[in-house]
């Protein structure tokens, strides 16, 4: 197959590295909402006395989203172009933000939940754009490199979240015993979220970032050639990496969701001791994509994914036959596992597509519904059983990545 020039990536590489801080700072934008909206499964199981199962609803709202909204993300990249796309989703996330207020004042599961899924539509529309246009925003032989670089930034931002939740939402549920008063505590906290993202629409709005809107440039091609007369359903890397970001998605966010509440069941009742092992779990996922994307250079990004994939299969089953701390920081250490995953088989997944890559972006953007899957089953296998046999989900999930990393990731010739 043909690849992309090295001409244009020389010509315009001196003007990529402010467009890249840029989107890079959009990634800590959603990993922050992405990890706030996990951290409310505990809240809203308080308030509405809810089982671990139906709390997980939470995620379920927002990662719908993705597959409501991805393939039609993708299409707005193709008409307005990864700028305006940027800008739009910003303005749907205020939108989303300003509706906890009517769904705290009535103190409503449904409303919470729908406001929720709008603030969540605007972050995958924002998603959908950022991650193709990072990788495109340079070399195709280093995209991986880039992209982890980036999302080290998404799960900084994600730990800073969950040290947030602690503090201001989960931290007062003992003063109040209420259901409105403890509602009430969800409303100010988004209010001041949607006005940070009205004033960053605005921001990215009128600054100057690279045109890329067909993303022809990444590998051309005329009206007739076999690359974009397939359809993208064809890919099988494309379609099995949408799967691997469904599995992994569903991990990540179960872990992330469930911590708390595991760090209880193992004897650390303290709410703030175990937000802090969340922001760890977070710091290490960050930790680990800004070294993984120092070893891309003499280590190849599926070999790093299948060594992760083994890695958090063996914490899972740590996880499942100890108990007390070793069982808590076994879960905490799966932040590193999960690390390089999510941008490495995002850049896998889209690799040779050329003028397809906003169609297959928005393709592999539909897995992100793992995270309103997996968690609600995982919550519902709490239930049901306990927290040590349910981990039996993350290592099935863990052993699928491990498998796209060793054969799945190739792109196969129609």
């Amino acid at each position: 197959m043909a690849t992309r020039s090295s001409v244009p990536a020389q010509q315009n590489a001196p003007n990529y590295l402010v467009p890249f801080i840029i989107v890079t700072a959009l990634f800590g934008i959603f990993g922050f909402l992405t990890s706030l909206n996990n951290q409310l499964v505990g809240k809203l199981k308080e308030i509405f006395n809810l089982p671990y199962g139906p709390s997980m609803l939470a995620t379920s709202a927002w990662f719908f989203a993705y597959l409501v909204f991805s393939v039609p993300s993708g299409k707005l990249i193709e008409w307005v172009g990864y700028k305006r796309t940027m800008v739009i989703s910003l303005f749907i996330m205020v939108a989303g933000a300003l509706l906890f207020v009517p769904a705290a004042n009535q103190v409503s599961f449904p409303l919470t939940l729908t406001a929720i899924f709008v603030l969540a539509t605007g972050v995958c529309a924002l998603q959908t754009s950022a991650n193709p246009y990072v990788a495109i925003l340079g070399p195709e032989h280093s995209a991986s490199a880039r992209l982890n670089l980036a999302q080290a930034f998404n799960s900084g931002a994600s730990a800073i979240a969950g040290w947030f939740a602690a503090r201001f939402i989960l931290a007062d549920t003992t003063k109040v015993s209420d259901a409105p008063s403890q509602a009430h505590m969800l409303e100010m906290p988004y209010v001041y979220i949607a006005a940070g993202l009205l004033v960053l629409g605005f921001a990215v709005m009128f600054m100057h970032l690279p045109t890329i809107n067909l993303t022809s440039a990444f590998r051309p091609a005329k009206d007739g050639d076999s690359l974009v007369d397939r359809s993208i359903w064809s890919y099988s890397h494309t379609v099995l990496g949408m799967l691997g970001i469904f599995f992994y998605v569903g991990v990540e966010i179960s872990l992330a969701a469930i911590c708390i509440q595991f760090c209880k069941v193992q004897g650390l009742n303290n709410v703030q001791i175990a937000g802090i092992l969340v922001t760890v779990y977070y710091l290490l996922i960050m930790a680990g994509r800004f070294i993984g994307s120092a070893l891309m250079s003499v280590i190849k990004a599926e070999k790093m994914l299948v060594v992760l994939g083994i890695l958090g299969v063996a914490l899972m089953l740590l996880a499942m036959v100890t108990h007390g701390q070793i069982a808590i920081w076994s879960l905490v250490l799966c932040g590193l596992a999960n690390s390089i995953m999510y941008p490495t088989i995002f850049t896998l997944g889209i690799a040779e597509l050329g003028p397809m890559t906003s169609k297959g972006s928005g393709v592999i953007t539909i897995g992100n519904v793992g995270g309103a899957v997996v968690p609600p089953l995982f919550g519902f296998l709490v239930d049901k059983i306990n927290f040590q046999f349910a981990f039996i989900l993350p290592v099935l999930c863990y052993l699928f990545i491990a498998y796209y990393g060793l054969s799945g990731y190739k792109p196969r010739k129609a």
